[in-house]
């Protein structure tokens, strides 16, 4: 991935009006599809020119570098773009397995079963271990 002039790569996706697109994220290896997250032009930017998922943390109103205290750091090896242009699919090395603050291998571990929503994955750490809260 090569960030070349990105006013060029930039200007070609749709972004929302708080300027942020989607951005998934899917295993490299299993192709399961790990979580979904924001992304400004910064966190873009600096995830291609650092080879790492960065993102933009709507709650917390700033970049947040995946893995920054987890650990859990998502190392990219591929970055598309959909037909529309107005979202992205980051093809990554999830380090570690785990790509979810609740200690799971992804976010998407509920899965609506008559009418509720059943959790499918296990967690693999517990988040208390991983964050020390």
């Amino acid at each position: 991935m090569s960030a070349a002039d990105p006013g060029d790569w930039c200007d070609q996706l749709r972004w929302n009006e708080e300027g942020l697109i989607p951005a998934i994220a899917q295993d490299a290896a299993s192709g399961r599809v790990l979580t979904l997250a924001w992304m400004n032009r910064d966190a873009l930017r600096e995830t291609i020119e650092k080879g790492h998922a960065v993102y933009w943390s709507r709650s917390r109103k700033k970049l947040w570098r995946k893995g920054e205290q987890s650990g859990h750091a998502q190392q990219v090896k591929d970055l598309r773009m959909d037909c529309d242009g107005d979202a992205l699919l980051l093809i990554v090395e999830q380090i570690g397995g785990i790509a979810c603050h609740t200690g799971r291998e992804r976010c998407f571990f509920r899965r609506l079963e008559d009418g509720r929503w059943v959790s499918t994955d296990p967690v693999l750490k517990d988040p208390r271990l991983i964050y020390g809260k």
